[in-house]
């Protein structure tokens, strides 16, 4: 048995798994789990991932979780080249910098602007009022001032002068908003440059079709998610929107 990951590309980690695996010529079968559907619930993946969370990869009999835990295990088995997980220890210290700190910034403030954009107006009939929507966008942009200003700084990518994978990790998030409708990149230039460098580094076909479908959210209907599901996303989501 070869190396399976099991993906939903509406997720952003499970597209920077995708593309970081297509760039580097990584032979793998792809697992969809579509998460809307609820695939991810049944006991036939929870064999594979007990969290029940995607992504995840299967290599033989032995399993893993965890988008970033997946992207190291991936670098090492493979060989990937140096500068996707530096060996200088100070470079590779500034992608672990960029890895410990995102989780509760870009991908927690990203995805609120996502989730009450696109996914609440869908679940509860209702869109998010104009003024609430507002504060959850600025809270999106102060954190991508600190982006700017602490990871990105004047360099063309977060450890130095080749991408690595807190860039790939970092861009994969940010699409998220985009694909919400909320361009990010528009008056940030800055931003927008380092972009176009972690699009080419892994080549713009292969970026364009990990996140085709998320670029498309906006045709998303209730009808599209299993039944048992909705209620729960609903809380899930309005739980998330409540938090400052």
């Amino acid at each position: 048995m070869g190396l399976e990951l099991y993906l939903d590309l509406l997720s952003q980690p499970c597209r920077a798994l995708y593309i970081f695996a297509r760039s580097n010529n990584i032979p793998f079968e792809f697992k969809r789990v579509q998460l809307m559907k609820g695939q991810h619930k049944t006991e036939e993946f929870r064999k594979v991932n007990m969290l029940m969370k995607v992504p995840a990869l299967r290599d033989g009999s032995f399993t893993l979780a965890e988008s970033i835990a997946i992207l190291l295990y991936l670098t090492q088995k493979f060989k990937t080249p140096d500068h996707w997980y530096p060996s200088d220890l100070q470079k590779r210290a500034r992608v672990d910098e960029y890895l410990s700190w995102q989780h509760a910034n870009i991908r927690m403030k990203g995805s609120k602007v996502f989730l009450t954009k696109v996914l609440l107006p869908i679940l509860t009939g209702q869109p998010l009022s104009a003024e609430k929507l507002e504060f959850v966008i600025e809270d999106l942009n102060v954190i991508l001032k600190q982006f700017e200003e602490k990871f990105l700084q004047d360099k063309p990518f977060i450890a130095g002068s080749e991408i690595s994978l807190a860039d790939l990790v970092a861009l994969v998030e940010l699409m998220q908003p985009v694909g919400a409708g909320y361009n990010l990149f528009e008056e940030r230039p800055k931003l927008a440059e380092w972009r176009r460098r972690v699009e080419e580094a892994v080549g713009k076909e292969l970026f364009q079709e990990a996140h085709e479908e998320i670029m498309n959210i906006k045709n998303l209907t209730a009808d599209q998610f299993a039944p048992e599901l909705l209620e729960s996303f609903k809380q899930q989501f309005l739980k998330l929107i409540s938090q400052n």
